[in-house]
């Protein structure tokens, strides 16, 4: 399993990805199920954290194949 500073540094990079390449998708980052906690002061841990950047993946992974531009760099 990755360490957390591992899989912060993918999300940094796939969140970038989003920003430079598909602007477009930025305002759905906040309202993605994962970066919304159920409570008051949730715990992150390292499997929060790949739940989140596995959710950044998929979005990522449905949007980009219908725009020829995009290069896989995540």
């Amino acid at each position: 399993m990755k360490t957390e500073s591992e899989i912060n540094e993918n999300i940094l990079k796939i969140t970038m990805t989003i920003r430079n390449e598909f602007p477009e998708l930025m305002k759905f980052l906040n309202e993605m199920p994962v970066t919304i906690p159920s409570e008051d002061s949730p715990e992150i841990n390292s499997r929060i954290l790949q739940e989140y950047y596995d959710s950044l993946e998929t979005l990522l992974r449905k949007y980009a194949p219908n725009h020829h531009s995009f290069i896989n760099n995540f």
